[in-house]
């Protein structure tokens, strides 16, 4: 277990356990927020919290994660054949990197343990996937046969999908079609006008809301490409609160927000192997919905 103690003001926590463990910034930020630092003993998971000369700085990789109930997500649907969580934001579908934990379907497996169920031997099949930053309903099949049934239902575009979102400026209804690409010769994802390029992508929009420089709109996917509300949002002008990514060309004041203002709020879908009809609705949680309420109120 390595001890250190800090000789140099204002370094965040993150930096410091970077340069002392010599590990690259994702694992130092990794071990931070899987709970494997404490600062004179007490553990601390903010990277971004600031040290002072003299304290001391441990590393306890055997430490367990600590629990965190608003963190942990929500089984909203669960029986032999699916499983649905209601997925926080800053939490993975799948592991992206070697080892990579907290992901939602380890939240799934925490969720079974908790309720004294088998946790291990169940297989999970993901059949879609929603961005890390993004909260709210996420699908997962515990059988072959329920994964192809479900995946046939989202090539014929039958299952119901709906996002919330806010989005900078004033936002107009309509429908937004174009041939999305991982690499629009930016380095980034986005559309492309070049014949046999690209996936096709489709999203319509809907307004609910005006606020304070920003609209909050209903999201309806027919198609489900990585990004693909974040890229036609930016692409029209409109990127999403809380945006880090797809704002390159974006010329206005960006509003200010903890997380990515998206949220998966509607799945529904015929079930794959009963043929019942399952329709699920995840409230706005609350880091969502205080942004929407300070918007609200500024005049």
């Amino acid at each position: 277990m390595p001890v250190w103690t800090v000789d140099q003001p204002g370094m965040t926590i993150a930096a410091f356990v970077k340069a002392r463990a010599g590990v690259p910034w994702t694992v130092a930020k990794r071990h931070v927020t899987t709970g494997k630092v404490f600062v004179d003993g007490a553990r601390v998971t903010e990277v971004d919290a600031r040290l002072t000369v003299g304290q001391t700085v441990e590393l306890r990789m055997a430490a367990p994660r600590p629990r965190d109930p608003l963190r942990e997500g929500t089984l909203v649907f669960d029986d032999p054949h699916v499983v649905v969580i209601d997925k926080p934001s800053g939490v993975s579908s799948v592991p992206y990197e070697d080892r990579e934990t907290g992901t939602a379907m380890d939240l799934i497996r925490g969720a079974w343990r908790r309720m004294g169920k088998p946790a291990t031997n169940v297989p999970l099949h993901i059949v879609h996937r929603i961005d890390r930053a993004t909260s709210g309903l996420l699908a997962f099949a515990k059988s072959k046969r329920a994964e192809l049934g479900l995946a046939a239902q989202l090539r014929s575009h039958t299952m119901e999908r709906q996002y919330i979102c806010v989005a900078h400026g004033v936002v107009a209804p309509g429908r937004i079609e174009s041939m999305l690409v991982p690499d629009r010769g930016d380095g980034i994802r986005g559309s492309t006008t070049h014949a046999h390029q690209g996936k096709r992508a489709v999203t319509h929009v809907t307004v609910e809301r005006a606020l304070h420089g920003a609209t909050l709109c209903a999201i309806r996917l027919e198609t489900g490409k990585t990004h693909q509300i974040r890229i036609h949002l930016a692409e029209s002008g409109h990127p999403l609160v809380g945006e880090t990514v797809y704002i390159r060309d974006y010329a206005h004041p960006l509003i200010d927000s903890p997380r990515l203002l998206l949220h998966a709020a509607t799945l529904g879908f015929t079930h794959p192997i009963t043929g019942e009809p399952i329709s699920l609705r995840s409230p706005l949680p609350p880091d969502f919905t205080a942004v929407v309420d300070r918007l609200s109120a500024t005049p």
